[in-house]
């Protein structure tokens, strides 16, 4: 499989871009025809070999896009102003007299120019794809066609303000965790490196050797001492390795699904996984998108490569005319809960409505199981910590015992 990106024109005549895996180009193709697009440009989707590596940790030093943080506030705000009444163009322009800095004033004002020169609101979005992704213009574009842009602006606020407050509980909850570990490895470090070796001029002094135990610590802590360095850089490259294994679809999609079955993590993973989709999906289908699009878009948004495959075969069933929640269960990937309440919304054709409850009851186990993950952790790091601490102390008095006992 081969990852191919690709530029193609929708059936409202809007230039879409994005990437999907195939293995050849003329099945990348067929798969964008089977979604109404007309491809213009397709073509592999990174470069491989040290570009790739070189790609990877490269970034820039300005950034020119809107945050999700920023894009979510903006968004209220828009709401908020499109709800009293104000015209789109009033709207804006409160938007950049009140922008919290210059690039955010960039962005709104490119957006307002082109709706001055006569674009859509969401062609003129979608000229900086990196400020506002596909799921947001297709939002956009549905609520022109139908005329409820407040409402519209309103669920799209709440949507990117339900996922920044996921993602900020998931980084939030981790905080602790990496700190206290990043504290246990430093304390075992320096015990090594700096605490035991003041003790071995003591034997060497009176021809005592030490216990095998201390001697295997003393050793350990003089290879940290000297190689450390370089076991930090070779650290370093297996990352940009695993980096660059990872951009192979099938490499990663191997990985995701792996993950998914890890205990504690791959329940975490799916319940996420489930609120993201559940969320975006019935967003989409509440605001007027059509099924096959909104599919489109919430493939997209995923990021898990086995759950993207699900979608994936959930669509050409779609397309079949079959039921998208059998699909979905048959990929063994979402949990029960989420198939059963799609299931109940197809069958009382609510399926927007559907997947919104269970975004809310998903993104509320996530919640659960990240508290569960933390209270898990923090004591199993504290433990290790503990024992490894111990370890080096007792191996430390066993010496410093049968010093004593020579004396005596």
């Amino acid at each position: 499989m081969v990852d191919y990106a690709y530029k193609a024109i929708d059936s409202q005549g809007t230039l879409l871009s994005g990437s999907l895996d195939a293995r050849s180009e003329a099945e990348a193709i067929a798969a964008l025809r089977r979604l109404g697009h007309i491809p213009v440009t397709l073509g592999p989707a990174r470069p491989t070999g040290l570009s790739q590596i070189l790609s990877g940790v490269s970034f820039s030093l300005s950034r020119r896009d809107l945050t999700r943080g920023e894009l979510a506030i903006l968004t209220r705000e828009l709401a908020v102003m499109l709800g009293a009444g104000q015209d789109i163009d009033r709207a804006l322009r409160f938007l950049i007299e009140t922008a919290q800095g210059a690039r955010q004033k960039t962005v709104l004002n490119a957006v307002r120019d082109q709706l001055r020169d006569g674009r859509a609101l969401h062609l003129a979005m979608g000229a900086s794809p990196r400020s506002f992704p596909r799921l947001y213009l297709g939002m956009v574009r549905a609520a022109e066609a139908t005329g409820d842009l407040a409402p519209t602006m309103e669920r799209l606020a709440t949507l990117l303000e339900r996922e920044r407050a996921l993602a900020s509980t998931v980084q939030s909850a981790m905080i602790y965790p990496a700190i206290l570990t990043l504290a246990a490895i430093g304390s075992v470090t320096l015990l090594l490196t700096k605490v035991l070796p003041q003790f071995t001029p003591l034997f060497a002094q009176n021809g005592v050797a030490l216990p095998a135990s201390t001697r295997l610590l003393t050793e350990t802590g003089a290879l940290i001492g000297h190689y450390g360095v370089f076991g930090l850089i070779a650290i370093g490259l297996l990352a940009l390795v695993a980096r660059l294994l990872l951009a192979r679809p099938g490499i990663r999609r191997v990985i995701d699904r792996l993950i998914l079955r890890l205990p504690g993590l791959g329940a975490l993973s799916r319940e996420i996984l489930a609120a993201r989709l559940a969320r975006i999906l019935g967003t989409l289908l509440v605001n007027g998108v059509p099924l096959l699009t909104a599919l489109g878009i919430v493939r997209e948004a995923l990021g898990n490569r086995a759950a993207i495959a699900a979608i994936d075969a959930a669509t050409d069933s779609a397309r079949q005319g079959a039921g998208l929640s059998a699909t979905l269960d048959r990929a063994g990937i979402f949990p029960r809960r989420l198939i059963h309440l799609l299931q109940l919304g197809e069958e009382t054709a609510q399926l927007g409505p559907m997947a919104l409850r269970a975004a809310d009851i998903h993104e509320e186990q996530a919640r659960i199981a990240i508290q569960r993950l933390v209270a898990i952790l923090v004591p199993a790091i504290t433990i290790v910590m503990g024992l490894m601490v111990a370890g080096i102390v007792s191996s430390l008095l066993l010496a410093m015992l049968s010093l004593n006992d020579l004396a005596q």
